[in-house]
C-alpha cells in the first residue's frame, strides 16, 4: 500500500500475534493483531486489538489518534508477513460495527490494483461468497496470497 506502516512490530514466533504502537495527537496506544482459526478450516480472523495498561484487550475502542490510514496499512503488510509464512491459509477481517467494516472496505477498495496484485480478495455478502468489488457492501472480506 502507499501509506507509511508501523515497522517496529513485534511477533510471537508463529506468527499469530503482532504488537505495535500507534503513537499520534492523543498519545501512544498499544495495538494487537491477531490471527485466529475460524471454524471452517483453513480460514483465519484478523483482528485489530487495542491493549490497555493492565494488559487486557478491547475491540470495542476507538483511538482516534489521527494515525488511521497508518495502522490500517500496518494491518495490511502484517497480513501479508502473515500470509507469506502460511501460504495455503485464507484470512478474514470484518469490523466489530458497521462502520469499521465499511472503513475496511473502503480501505481496500482505494488500494485494491496493488492488492490484487499480491491477493486474491472476496467479498462475503448476505448470498455467498464473490469476488471483491469497489463500492459494494460487504459482511466480511476474505483473501489469501496470490499462488
Amino acid at each position: 500500500m502507499k501509506y507509511e506502516v508501523y515497522r517496529d512490530i513485534n511477533t510471537t514466533k508463529d506468527y499469530s500475534e503482532f504488537d505495535f504502537i500507534s503513537v499520534g495527537k492523543n498519545g501512544t496506544i498499544h495495538k494487537r493483531i491477531v490471527f485466529e482459526p475460524m471454524q471452517m478450516k483453513g480460514i483465519y480472523s484478523v483482528a485489530l486489538l487495542d491493549v490497555d495498561k493492565n494488559g487486557s484487550i478491547r475491540d470495542d475502542t476507538i483511538g482516534n489518534n489521527g494515525d488511521r490510514d497508518k495502522i490500517l496499512a500496518s494491518v495490511a503488510y502484517t497480513v501479508e508477513i502473515y500470509l507469506g509464512k502460511y501460504p495455503e491459509r485464507w484470512v478474514y477481517f470484518r469490523g466489530n460495527t458497521s462502520g469499521k467494516t465499511r472503513l475496511y472496505r473502503m480501505a481496500v477498495g482505494l488500494n485494491i490494483d496493488e492488492l490484487v496484485l499480491k491477493f486474491d480478495i472476496y467479498a462475503e455478502q448476505v448470498d455467498g461468497i464473490v469476488p471483491f468489488q469497489k463500492n459494494v457492501p460487504l459482511l466480511g472480506i476474505l483473501g489469501r496470497k496470490k499462488i
